[in-house]
């Protein structure tokens, strides 16, 4: 099934600060791998968050980290986050459990 893709204001901010190379690869990523199977874990790529309520999934896309929810039809991205930022960042936003 084919899921909307509806990106938070924060995250439209977050993707227009990056380069344009990096911009296209965080934008193949997230169609290719969340517009179908967002929840589908993988060892590297797609990871369940523990711990915090909001954002529940991390896409990772090179150093660049994709933290998202997602609800019966859509797929809504919260932020587009270097790695170094990741963790301040689910400190700063997430919503614990």
């Amino acid at each position: 099934m084919r899921l909307a893709i509806v990106l938070a204001p924060e995250a439209v901010e977050d993707l227009k600060r990056l380069r344009a190379n990096v911009r296209t690869e965080v934008r193949t990523a997230i169609e290719t791998h969340l517009r179908h199977e967002p929840r589908k874990a993988s060892r590297s790529r797609i990871k369940r968050l523990r711990g915090v309520s909001r954002p529940q999934l991390r896409l990772r896309v090179g150093e660049h980290r994709v933290f998202y929810d997602v609800s019966e039809w859509t797929v809504e991205i919260l932020a587009i986050v270097a790695k170094p930022e990741a963790e301040s960042w689910l400190a700063q936003f997430g919503s614990l459990e």
